[in-house]
């Protein structure tokens, strides 16, 4: 059978242009290929179209307006989730109309789907008090009780997202002054990241007890669980989680949802409430538009509003009612 234009394109999108020209990193193109595959899903499952007969002029903007619909009635996504996966389609349909020229109406009415708007959560932190009795949980009398300990340590402090900590090897960490991790971010963009002197410490015991400063070692993976191997996004999760409840049992106030990335937002918070600048706090957090991290400043800004309200309240000055002002109310009748 001959290939369809469809998948051709997408064969070329995936493989030549996300990982050839963009030089994306493997996880992010499989996040595309996904999106891709739930769109041909829908095709062949709500629309009736046999998946090896799709051409490109059958995707236009009225089928992804159906996608998006599908994805928020059938499949309960999130806003935020549905305008992820319409950032992808986007990508493609950019991709698509330098490609194919004389699709490039139907490429535009696709990039002209707005993004779905919806209210920004308020950044969930943790106060330094919960942070350190956070810390405190792992057992450092045990083997795995250490590595925990650095491994939370290493979240906080690098204020790293949790696969750029599955992916350190022992060849990214420098315990030398100035002591700091090499992180591949996003985007397979590099950043160099400093280290505060508790964790270089836990960090230089934990690998001089696994040998990872050997030369052999140096592309072995800084955390690994049981059998050996990589830990895993859940892994992080289930080590987190498990210290997490035991801080709560012990603290019946502290009952708030933490995630691996909660870490990430509470060395921001710390950072902004340091008085850091956006662009060191950006460049540190390795954030591409300096409007990701002002969310931190603004929930700085609420925060100490709320505190300066509790403490000394907005009196309410005694103003009388508009009403009463009769030069106003003359004015007003003779518009």
């Amino acid at each position: 059978m001959k290939p369809t234009t469809l998948s051709v394109h997408v064969s070329r999108f995936l493989s030549d242009y996300l990982g050839g020209q963009r030089d994306l990193s493997p996880n992010t193109i499989k996040a595309y290929r996904d999106v891709i595959v739930l769109l041909l899903r829908f095709c062949r499952d709500e629309k009736g179209l046999v998946i090896e007969r799709l051409e490109l002029h059958h995707i236009d903007a009225q089928l992804i307006g159906d996608f998006l619909n599908y994805l928020q009635n059938e499949r309960s996504c999130s806003v935020r989730t549905i305008n992820q996966r319409l950032a992808v389609l986007h990508a493609f349909f950019r991709y698509l109309q330098v490609e194919e020229p004389e699709k490039l109406l139907q490429c535009q009415r696709i990039l002209a789907i707005p993004l779905r708007r919806f209210v920004r959560k308020e950044v969930g932190y943790l106060s330094k008090a919960r942070l350190a009795a956070l810390l405190e949980q792992p057992d450092i009398t045990r083997p795995v009780g250490r590595r925990d300990a650095v491994l939370l340590s290493l979240l906080y402090d690098a204020g790293a997202r949790v696969q750029e900590i599955i992916n350190l090897t022992a060849g990214d960490v420098r315990l030398e002054s100035p002591a700091q991790v090499r992180i591949l971010g996003k985007g397979r963009k590099v950043r160099m990241v400093p280290l505060m002197e508790n964790t270089v410490y836990l960090l230089r015991q934990y690998i001089n007890e696994n040998a990872l400063a050997l030369p052999e070692r140096y592309d072995s993976p800084v955390f690994c669980n049981r059998q050996g191997n990589r830990l895993t996004r859940a892994g992080v999760n289930y080590i987190l989680q498990k210290h997490v409840k035991t801080a709560q049992e012990s603290d019946p106030a502290f009952n708030q949802k933490v995630t691996p990335h909660t870490l990430r937002h509470t060395k921001a918070m710390h950072l902004v409430e340091g008085g850091i600048s956006l662009d060191i706090v950006r460049d540190f957090l390795g954030h591409v538009d300096i409007k990701t991290t002002e969310l931190y400043a603004r929930a700085n800004l609420e925060m100490k509003r709320a505190a300066i309200e509790k403490i000394s309240p907005t009196p309410v000055p005694d103003i009388p009612s508009w009403k009463e002002n009769k030069t106003l109310l003359g004015w007003l009748q003779r518009l």
